[in-house]
């Protein structure tokens, strides 16, 4: 793969900028196509195939951003020099040709491009048919500003296939494939995982936890709830189960105070057997199995635990292991939940909605990680490289 200079790379991202500043009502009106297509049976997937004026204005403010972050490649990570005189240079290189598949953001066609050309990668953006006139212009915008800087389109592609299609390129590719990024449901990842032939990446689902311990400042718990639930449905960072812990203070008021709140929001309310008993009007949870779900709706599922560690458990048997909180003002207690519960992003006293690249001062994100493998929670810049060994020596042999 051909390394291009860091002035190469932001003068095709400022390139990019102009272009899509410039076709901005082009970009809209090719979005509208899709919407009028869309048939709006699940609201989360329609807000994320929006774009309007302040969309655009936030693909322009990714792409600055990540123009202005340093070049990840070449970087040296360690050097040593050998008592045998060998040099061993361990630098930051790119990954070679990524493959995103994503649902409905339009904005993904740009976040997930913009960080993959500038860490020297090729990218293959296979969205969803929902979002195809958005995608296409986009990518149309990208192929200009790469030809304004006498660069060919293969940095940037965009894969036009149904299903069966892409099955089959991700069994047989027909060009080199380093990396493969599924970026949305369960159902997706499992279909990418099993036919692919290349490293897979996953960004996995949220159904995000948090948990009320008997030290909770209920005031502040209340407000993070609402604000993890309400803020953004259609966001893998938004919550969708609570746990109170049955020692708290006042447990059956506080769960009353905290049903209030919930339906002064608009949020539906479901309850488990023990919440039932204090929240007699809520719709009582008909199969565990919903534990195990995310929403992505004006839904939130309450339960009751007895400790700590049952909710520990629960957490890490039930959650997407994206985001979980505890609220508490003990530390220890906050470090224990912390260290043990096994999500991508832990928290004490703060909503899941920061997980998020912006948010985490990462910048922009091709994905959140729930993997282990690279890395793990936003996947920014820096993280869309690997690395490789540079060995100098003058003729040394092994004996």
């Amino acid at each position: 793969m051909k390394f291009l200079s860091t002035d190469k790379k932001n003068a095709v991202l400022q390139s990019m900028m102009d272009i899509i500043d410039e076709k901005r009502e082009e970009i809209i009106a090719e979005n509208k196509k899709d919407l009028d297509a869309f048939q709006r049976d699940d609201q989360a997937l329609y807000d994320r195939l929006v774009v309007d004026g302040a969309k655009v204005d936030g693909m322009i403010q990714a792409i600055r951003e990540v123009k202005e972050q340093d070049d990840p490649v070449g970087k040296e990570i360690s050097s040593r020099t050998l008592d045998t005189g060998l040099k061993i240079i361990n630098k930051t290189d790119p990954f070679g040709t990524i493959m995103i598949i994503y649902e409905s953001r339009p904005d993904v066609t740009i976040e997930a491009a913009v960080l993959a050309f500038k860490a020297n990668n090729k990218i293959l953006l296979k969205g969803g048919r929902e979002a195809y006139n958005s995608n296409k212009v986009l990518v149309k915008c990208w192929h200009e500003a790469l030809k304004a800087n006498e660069l060919g389109d293969e940095w940037i592609k965009m894969l036009e296939m149904n299903r069966e299609q892409t099955q089959e390129f991700l069994r047989n590719p027909s060009e080199k494939l380093d990396l493969i990024v599924p970026r949305g449901g369960e159902k997706l990842i499992e279909f990418v995982k099993l036919h692919a032939k290349c490293a897979v990446l996953i960004s996995g689902r949220g159904n995000n936890f948090l948990y009320v311990s008997p030290k909770a400042d209920w005031a502040k718990a209340v407000k993070v709830i609402i604000n993890a639930k309400t803020d953004k449905i259609s966001g893998c960072n938004a919550l969708d189960k609570v746990l109170v812990d049955k020692n708290l203070d006042g447990y059956e008021a506080k769960l009353q105070d905290l049903e209030g709140e919930l339906q002064k929001a608009g949020v539906h309310i479901v309850v488990d057997e023990e919440v039932s008993r204090v929240l007699k009007d809520a719709e009582k949870l008909s199969d565990d199995a919903i534990w195990k779900e995310e929403f992505l709706a004006m839904k939130i599922l309450i339960g009751a635990v007895s400790s700590q560690d049952e909710a520990m458990d629960f957490i890490n048997i039930n959650s997407g292991h994206h985001s979980s909180v505890i609220m508490t003002e003990d530390s220890g207690e906050a470090e224990k939940f912390m260290q043990q519960v096994d999500s991508a992003a832990v928290y004490q006293n703060a909503s899941t909605r920061f997980t998020d690249g912006g948010q985490m001062g990462v910048g922009a994100e091709l994905a959140i990680s729930t993997d282990k493998l690279h890395h793990r929670g936003p996947l920014g810049l820096k993280q869309l490289t690997t690395n490789k060994y540079y060995v100098f020596g003058d003729g040394h042999i092994r004996e």
